[in-house]
């Protein structure tokens, strides 16, 4: 069986599975994840937010080591290097996460890219726990 890492971030499993923000009653500003006061002018006017499914890659890196705490994924020879991006949803906001493509030499500045979700661990129930990650298109 496949269960999120966090079921309130997004809606997956929908067929075309969306990311969950939230956008400010007040100043209009977006967030993700969700936020019970704006950031901007802290205002309790929060409402959900999908956000798009396509953006651009506006800055990317690749992680070639476990991260530290919480990280609750692979380690030791079972890491396996992966791509984090910094992804422009549309005119609403930035985003960042996993990226499908690890090999730098494939990763490019603007290139266009998709919500997807991925495999990221196993829990001790044996469930497939998936993230989302974003891939080229």
């Amino acid at each position: 069986m496949q269960k999120a890492i966090d079921p309130t971030i997004s809606t997956w499993p929908d067929e075309s599975p969306q990311l969950v923000g939230s956008k400010c009653g007040a100043c209009t500003a977006t967030v993700f994840p969700r936020q019970s006061h704006c950031p901007r002018c802290s205002a309790a006017e929060m409402g959900d937010e999908l956000l798009p499914r396509r953006g651009t890659v506006v800055a990317w890196t690749t992680q070639g080591f476990p991260p530290g705490a919480p990280y609750a994924g692979p380690t030791g020879k079972d890491f396996v290097p992966f791509g984090v991006g910094l992804v422009q949803l549309g005119d609403v906001i930035r985003v960042e996460g996993r990226l499908t493509e690890n090999d730098p030499a494939k990763l490019q500045f603007g290139m266009d890219v998709e919500l997807t979700f991925i495999p990221f661990a196993t829990d001790a129930e044996g469930n497939e726990i998936v993230t989302f990650a974003f891939q080229p298109v």
